[in-house]
């Protein structure tokens, strides 16, 4: 995770949090989640950040684990004050990091938490509440500040003296922040310095000053996002290579088994054509006879398949056309809408930056278009799992199964394929979407207490067992129950040529048990 190699630490984090629960360690079982969450935290992904942090904080309140507590509780409060801006659960959480940081007596955990809350009250423009924080950590700044830190924290004083009117003493404050901010190496913190100075200089209308700084800001802003950009480039470009040198491997493996099979076929050839001319003749034989024995039976069979046939292609073609629009919409929500309301909001602040104004009025339309913009992505989510499309089905099926665990129902997953695995885009998308319809006629329709969703890969075969402990029903009324959609799932196994049967009597669970023909990327 430190050298930002996210999916490989997720992939060691998963199998680690599987040894800890097998050892009913509480406190490994916290530590890996918390790596888990980390991880998404540093993916973006805040959401899924949030649910491992809090799923880490309840086996974590098991232990007597003072700093992990200390740290989650701190992490909760990033989350909340600086990606969410709800910053009232952010100093919540963060008030809760102090307590366990000052039991500890970790004087530099308490310094840094400290240091959030200033920030965070200063960033609605509470500075009388952030003030005794500032108090503190400009006591004890010489022994805990970093690079980092004083640059934030001339900037905080900055924002505190112009918020007093002592312009002479804030300008001090911007300036020497900038003139820290510019020897370090990371330039996120100078281009926050950039922006607040530019703010103050626009309060106190020295406008050319005031846009110098604000182009400064941009110019930062650009440079960082072209880094990010590289990053993901390089990535890219190393997972090309990778996959280009597997080529070569598979290529060499499959060159040395077609000679060696064609060195066999040659032994043998004479003998296995004689034996196919006489087979051939055999089956001719055998179904001309059947065929005009069975004439009218084949037909009536052949038009009941047909119809059949065509029951489970319109099922089939509706449900793929609804993962397509799935699709479609989770990209032009994630792509064009959510793009326009960041867009919208960044326009929102520079405006109330110009023209030095925080009308109530202006504060609740970013405020809106912000809950609009998450909102937006959730959806997105939920329409299309990122996991799904970043990591494939494993992992995808993995986290769902953790996601509908709770009290009263627990769903374990196990597989035999490496989570690494990827096949064709609409397989995974086919499979995921199937299972996880099986899942919710578990949660909605069972009564079970526990669930397991087994799968395993036979040469080119998924054989998927979701089996419960549920009421379970009489097989041959499932057709007639309302909500289970079975017969859509069994349609959809079908056109893949698949198999797909239930086994279930009341009162004694429910196993379903699929055999699909796999889709490999082309």
């Amino acid at each position: 995770m430190k050298l930002e190699k996210f999916e490989k630490s997720l992939i060691l984090s998963r199998e680690a949090l599987g040894n800890a629960i097998l050892l009913k360690d509480n406190n490994l079982i916290a530590l890996n989640y918390n790596t888990i969450a980390a991880n998404f935290d540093q993916l973006g992904e805040y959401e899924k950040a949030l649910f491992y942090y809090k799923k880490s904080l309840i086996y974590a309140s098991r232990t007597n684990n003072l700093n992990l507590k200390n740290w989650l509780y701190n992490n909760l409060g990033n989350i909340y004050c600086f990606d969410k801006k709800e910053y009232s659960k952010g100093i919540y959480y963060y008030r809760k990091s102090l307590r366990y940081s000052t039991k500890i007596a970790d004087s530099s955990a308490i310094f840094l938490t400290k240091f959030n809350i200033a920030w965070a009250y200063f960033d609605v423009h509470k500075f009388e509440l952030g003030l005794p924080y500032l108090k503190y950590i400009n006591l004890f700044q010489e022994k805990h500040s970093d690079s980092s830190t004083i640059v934030i924290l001339n900037m905080l004083n900055g924002m505190y003296e112009s918020y007093k009117n002592n312009d002479k003493k804030a300008t001090f404050y911007f300036e020497n922040a900038i003139k820290l901010g510019q020897n370090d190496v990371d330039k996120t913190d100078l281009s926050y310095a950039h922006e607040e100075y530019s703010s103050f200089l626009f309060k106190i209308k020295k406008y050319k000053r005031a846009y110098e700084n604000l182009h400064a800001y941009n110019e930062i802003t650009n440079e960082l996002k072209r880094e990010e950009r590289l990053k993901k480039l390089n990535v890219i470009g190393i997972n090309l290579e990778i996959d280009e040198y597997k080529r070569e491997i598979d290529h060499i493996k499959t060159e040395y088994k077609t000679n060696h099979q064609l060195l066999l076929e040659k032994q043998s050839k004479n003998r296995l054509i004689s034996i196919a001319i006489i087979f051939a003749l055999l089956l001719i034989i055998v179904f001309s006879y059947l065929y005009f024995q069975n004439s009218q039976l084949k037909q009536k069979n052949k038009l009941r398949e047909i119809e059949s046939k065509i029951q489970e292609n319109i099922i089939t073609a509706s449900i793929n056309g609804q993962e397509i629009e799935r699709k479609r919409i989770a990209s032009f929500l994630h792509d064009n809408i959510s793009a326009l309301l960041s867009s919208a909001s960044l326009h929102l602040t520079v405006f109330s930056s110009k023209n030095d104004t925080n009308s109530e009025e202006i504060t609740k339309t970013k405020s809106i278009l912000i809950q609009t913009h998450y909102k937006i992505r959730d959806l997105s989510h939920q329409l299309l799992p990122s996991l799904l499309a970043r990591f494939g089905l494993f992992y995808a099926l993995n986290d769902l199964c953790e996601s509908h665990s709770n009290s009263s129902l627990e769903f374990n997953y196990s597989t035999n394929v490496n989570d690494e695995t990827r096949y064709n885009e609409e397989f995974e998308m086919k499979m995921y979407f199937i299972i996880s319809e099986l899942l919710n006629n578990i949660i909605k329709h069972s009564k079970a207490t526990k669930a397991k969703v087994s799968i395993k890969q036979i040469d080119s075969h998924l054989h998927i067992l979701i089996k419960d402990n549920g009421i379970g029903f009489e097989i041959k009324n499932y057709r007639t129950i309302e909500g289970f959609g079975l017969n859509q799932i069994k349609a959809r196994v079908n056109t893949m040529e698949g198999k797909f049967r239930i086994i279930s009597k009341p009162n004694e669970g429910t196993s379903i048990k699929i055999i699909a023909p796999i889709e490999y990327k082309s």
